[in-house]
């Protein structure tokens, strides 16, 4: 997990139609565009580097969807083997014909022409994302616009129908790479997917998202916050066993070396003190609670210590943990800050994971306990009571790394190799 910045740290629509006649032509250097940054403000690191958005697309939008998912297809249903193995028959006939060409790093939308949208038509009608009888026009139309569109939400991206600084290097993976990537993800479908379960837990961390599964149907799709890439959400498989509502949180290992301390000595030089600031509590070997302003920053000592900070609005686990057997010292929580979800880029936390919208998993997971409802949980919520429950049966859950399978309904998906786990090169992981 990381530090949100109001703690410690910190269907499909498109947008407004225009006119063909009333636009201009549109073909803007994609390196022009600018990107709300993926750096989360770290009170012991300092801030991030956010940008600013500046393509013409609605950012309510953006937000909403990326904070939303729609439900889906579950990313582990036995139904995705047999289809991914016909998604590699078709990327095998791709490859064989020699591939796509590159889109040009131009962004491109409703209203423009040239050769540009032509190689855009053609990339397009390769993947079955455009099925149009006029594949060799230079307009993009609103046929093309709808592709777009496919092709975004089929990898992950927001569709807004813009080709923009996301998605020209998403067009541009090889079918080559795409292809081993399916070969690859096919491996580890298989294998999960006959093991996950009748209901289950499901963080699928390249894709920063979590489902709710039974029945193989999602119950719910929540968008979440997964490791950064120097501080990776372990792959595992464990049950759910405990919740603890308004909880104290227990600052893990890796945020004591690599914030917590850093952090300490900075301040320390200059006459302030950390825990004071961040009102957390230092406790020695035997328990015993210590003066901040006993505390040697610079010396040996942190390191000895444990650290822990109390329930309330400034807790970076928010008003819930989920707690599941492992070896890593993660888990599941809620966030004060919930500013990284309307993003798509989410890898920013030291290896746990957020969950939006946790209260809707809190009530399913509590579902065969009686006596709890949305109603319940928001109550806990606002009185910040301290409650831990054990749940009566535990859940099965699923940390997987799937960045490549296709749906009973044959469309093939798509995410970035965020880790680089799937051999296929950096360009995977470039958008």
């Amino acid at each position: 997990m990381n530090l949100p910045k109001s703690a410690l740290s910190d269907a499909l629509r498109g947008t407004a139609a225009l006119s063909l006649a009333a636009m201009a032509v549109v073909m803007i250097p994609a390196s022009a565009i600018a990107y709300e940054g993926s750096g989360t403000w770290n009170p012991f690191t300092g801030p991030g580097s956010p940008g600013t958005y500046t393509a013409p697309v609605d950012r309510d939008y953006i937000k909403q969807w990326e904070a939303n998912p729609p439900k889906g297809f579950p990313t582990l249903s036995p139904a995705n083997i047999d289809a991914t193995k016909s998604a590699i028959k078709r990327y095998q006939d791709i490859v064989a014909q020699g591939g796509w060409k590159l889109v040009p790093d131009t962004v491109l939308q409703l209203g423009a022409s040239g050769p540009a949208v032509s190689i855009l038509r053609e990339r397009l009608a390769l993947s079955g994302d455009l099925k149009d009888d006029n594949p060799n026009s230079q307009t993009f139309d609103y046929t093309l616009e709808k592709a777009v569109k496919r092709f975004q939400a089929s990898n992950g991206l927001t569709p807004t129908g813009i080709v923009d600084k996301r998605t020209i290097p998403a067009l541009n993976v090889s079918a080559a790479a795409r292809l081993k990537q399916l070969q690859q993800n096919l491996s580890r479908l298989s294998s999960l997917a006959r093991s996950a379960g009748k209901r289950y837990v499901m963080v699928n961390v390249p894709a920063a998202q979590i489902e709710a599964v039974e029945g193989d149907r999602v119950v719910s799709r929540h968008s979440g916050v997964v490791g950064k890439i120097d501080r990776q959400t372990p792959l595992l498989s464990s049950n759910i066993y405990e919740l603890n509502f308004n909880p104290v949180w227990r600052l893990p290992p890796t945020v004591i070396t690599k914030d917590l301390i850093p952090r300490g000595r900075e301040m320390q030089s200059n006459g302030k003190d950390v825990l004071t600031k961040f009102g957390i509590d230092a406790y020695d070997g035997n328990g015993k609670k210590i003066d901040p302003e006993k505390v040697n920053w610079k010396s040996g000592q942190p390191m000895s210590l444990s650290y822990s900070q109390q329930p309330g609005k400034e807790n970076p686990l928010g008003f819930l943990k989920i707690n599941f057997h492992n070896a890593h010292s993660v888990y599941m929580h809620d966030t004060p800050s919930d500013n990284l979800f309307g993003r798509n880029f989410r890898a920013a936390s030291s290896g746990c994971i957020r969950v939006q919208g946790i209260e809707d998993l809190a009530n399913w997971l509590l579902a065969d306990q009686g006596g709890w409802n949305l109603e319940r949980i928001g109550k806990l919520k606002e009185t910040r009571e301290r409650m831990d429950v054990k749940l009566k049966k535990p859940v099965t859950l699923h940390f997987v790394y799937i960045t490549a399978w296709a749906t009973e309904d044959g469309v093939v998906q798509f995410r970035r190799d965020l880790y680089n786990k799937d051999g296929v090169g950096p360009t995977a992981s470039a958008y």
